[in-house]
């Protein structure tokens, strides 16, 4: 997501960007609070509203939506990571039985519903 908000998305693989323009892309509202985290501590530049209003104005971004109880349960099972935004993410994804895109090595080895092309 930050590549395509930062105008880098060359960076992302034809493979993915295919699927972005062909499916409706989605983010998890968990996203939104990891990128508040990392702007609070200082790892990203902007606040999360910058790249998420930008996003939803040039390729339809929409916030995904699914109950909460549901993504907890999924993402207590994911014992392959430490990291709660990424267990809550790829938790989300299994719920909704939708591909992830990311580049994170780690959800890329462990959830078969991760794609980065």
């Amino acid at each position: 997501m930050g590549w395509l908000y930062e105008g880098a998305d060359r960076r992302i693989p034809i493979a993915v960007r295919d699927l972005l323009e062909s499916e409706q892309p989605f983010v998890s509202p968990i996203v939104e609070l990891e990128l508040t985290y990392l702007y609070e501590v200082g790892r990203v530049t902007e606040p999360a509203e910058a790249p998420l209003a930008a996003l939803r104005k040039t390729i339809g971004l929409q916030t995904a939506d699914v109950s909460l109880v549901a993504l907890v349960q999924s993402a207590a099972k994911l014992t392959w990571t430490r990291d709660p935004f990424d267990r809550m993410i790829a938790g989300q994804a299994v719920v909704a039985d939708v591909p992830l895109v990311t580049a994170d090595r780690t959800i890329l080895s462990q959830l078969a519903l991760a794609t980065w092309g």
